[in-house]
C-alpha cells in the first residue's frame, strides 16, 4: 500500500487522496506538520512541502499535480483508458491547465491565506499569541468569489469543468474550495453552478474519506459534510 506524506487541510494533499479514492485504491496516510521542517521527512523533500506519495518498491513522488499525473499513469489504465484523463491531445491540455489552475492560482489567491491564517499561524505560534492577518483575510475572501464565479462560467457550459466527464480538473478544484469549506469560507450564494458542480462531487464515494477529517483546535463548518448543504 503507497504512504501518502500530507496535512488534512492542505488543498494538495486532498487531491492526491481524491485521485488515489477516484482509482479505487487506498493509502496509508502520515500527518506532518511541514513547518516543523522535520529531517526524515525533509530527506523524503527537501521543499518541505506536502504531499508525498511514496509508492511501491520506494518510489518518492512529490508535489500533487505530479502526483495526479503518476497516478494515471500508473493507475489509470486499469481503470479504464478515459478516467479521470481525456485521450484527445487538446482536451489533456485543457484539464492540465485547470488542475494548474486550481492547484496553483487558486491555492495561491485564496486557499493559502485563509489555511496558513486561521489554522497555520495558530498551530505554529500556540500560546504566542500571533494573530491572524485581516488583511490576507479580506484578499482571500475577495478572491474566492471570482474563483467561483470562474467555475459557475465553466459550468454553463460543459458538463464537467474540463469538459464532458469528470476530471482530475475537478478533483483540483474540489480539493481547494472543501480546504476552505471546512473553514467555512465558501460563500456558495455568489454561483448557482458552481455550488451544484461541488454537490456533485461532495457526493462521490471518493469525498467520504476528506468529509470526516478534523483538524485539533479549528473544528469544521456546520455545514461541511453535510451532502444538502
Amino acid at each position: 500500500m503507497p504512504v501518502l506524506h500530507h496535512h488534512p487541510l492542505s488543498a494538495g494533499s486532498r487531491y492526491v487522496r481524491l485521485v488515489l479514492a477516484e482509482y479505487g485504491e487506498e493509502a496509508n496516510l502520515v500527518e506532518e506538520r511541514p513547518w516543523e521542517r522535520q529531517e526524515a521527512f525533509l530527506a523524503l523533500n527537501p521543499a518541505g512541502t506536502v504531499p508525498v506519495l511514496i509508492d511501491h518498491e520506494g518510489a518518492v513522488i512529490v508535489d500533487a499535480a505530479v502526483i495526479g499525473e503518476y497516478l494515471h499513469e500508473t493507475r489509470g489504465a486499469r481503470a479504464g483508458e478515459t478516467a479521470l484523463m481525456s485521450t484527445n491531445a487538446a482536451e489533456r491540455a485543457e484539464i492540465r491547465r485547470l488542475i494548474g489552475w486550481f492547484l496553483g492560482k487558486f491555492d495561491a489567491e485564496v486557499t493559502a491565506y485563509l489555511v496558513n491564517e486561521k489554522v497555520f499561524k495558530r498551530q505554529m505560534n500556540s500560546g504566542s499569541g500571533s494573530e491572524p492577518d485581516a488583511a490576507a483575510i479580506r484578499a482571500a475572501r475577495s478572491n474566492v468569489r471570482y474563483h467561483l464565479r470562474y467555475i459557475g462560467h465553466l459550468m454553463a457550459r460543459r458538463k464537467w469543468l474540463g469538459g464532458n466527464a469528470m476530471s482530475l480538473a475537478d478533483l483540483a478544484a474540489a480539493a481547494e474550495l472543501s480546504a476552505i469549506d471546512y473553514l467555512g469560507e465558501v460563500p456558495w450564494e455568489e454561483d448557482t453552478n458552481a455550488k451544484y458542480w461541488y454537490a456533485r462531487i461532495k457526493s462521490r464515494p471518493s469525498f467520504r474519506p476528506v468529509l470526516t477529517d478534523l483538524v485539533r483546535g479549528s473544528p469544521p463548518a456546520a455545514h461541511y459534510a453535510d451532502l444538502d448543504f
